[in-house]
């Protein structure tokens, strides 16, 4: 049936509220840092470029063995929720575990 020119805000809003929220930043985070967590990745990738750099130096420093907290930052990241992800990571600014 045609509305002709007039909509019902009331189901709009119903169905925008039944869609479960999508993180876009969780999944490829999270698979920088597993994958290629030794180049820092994961933390360019958010934005946090003082904290890649660290990253990349310490990697140096310690030839690799650094590489272990992105490759954990990257397990947390999955196992997190995606609010909780874009709050903590996203908006919150938090560049560390």
């Amino acid at each position: 049936m045609e509305n002709y020119g007039y909509t019902k805000t009331e189901n709009a809003q119903n169905q925008q509220s039944n869609v479960p929220y999508r993180s876009e930043k969780k999944i490829p985070a999270a698979l920088l840092g597993i994958l290629v967590g030794w180049l820092a990745l994961n933390k360019f990738y958010l934005g946090y470029t003082k904290e890649g750099i660290i990253q990349l130096v310490l990697n140096v420093v310690t030839l690799g063995a650094a590489s272990v907290i992105p490759f954990i930052e990257g397990i947390l990241y999955l196992f997190m929720s995606d609010k909780q992800f874009d709050d903590t990571y996203v908006y919150g600014k938090k560049g560390w575990l």
